[in-house]
């Protein structure tokens, strides 16, 4: 497998999108991260990180309809990619491979 470049932030907003699932935009998923984590956060570094996501193929996305709530702009939303899954699944098994391995832990 290719080498899995993600940052910590990166990694929890992939994760928070894989959770959301549908539902997976700018700021619902700053707000799921505030929810789960109790981090607050900028929601321009969250689009940074959707962006930076997407380009790494990890994610990919679409526009929404227009609506009346939102005075006729549109959402982007992202849902996470094959690629993406596969970079959780590596991340979280080399995460408990290094846990496994601490004197006293495993």
């Amino acid at each position: 497998m290719q080498r899995i470049n993600l940052g910590e932030f990166e990694e929890l907003v992939l994760l928070i999108v894989a959770i959301l699932h549908d539902n997976a935009y700018g700021v619902a998923v700053m707000e799921e991260i505030e929810s789960q984590t109790g981090r607050k956060i900028n929601i321009s570094a969250v689009h940074s990180a959707l962006d930076r996501l997407e380009k790494k193929g990890f994610l990919g996305s679409h526009i929404g309809g227009a609506t009346k709530a939102r005075g006729g702009r549109r959402k982007r939303f992202f849902k996470i990619t094959v690629a993406g899954k596969g970079a959780l699944d590596f991340i979280r098994e080399q995460r408990n491979k290094l846990h496994d391995q601490i004197p006293g832990l495993a």
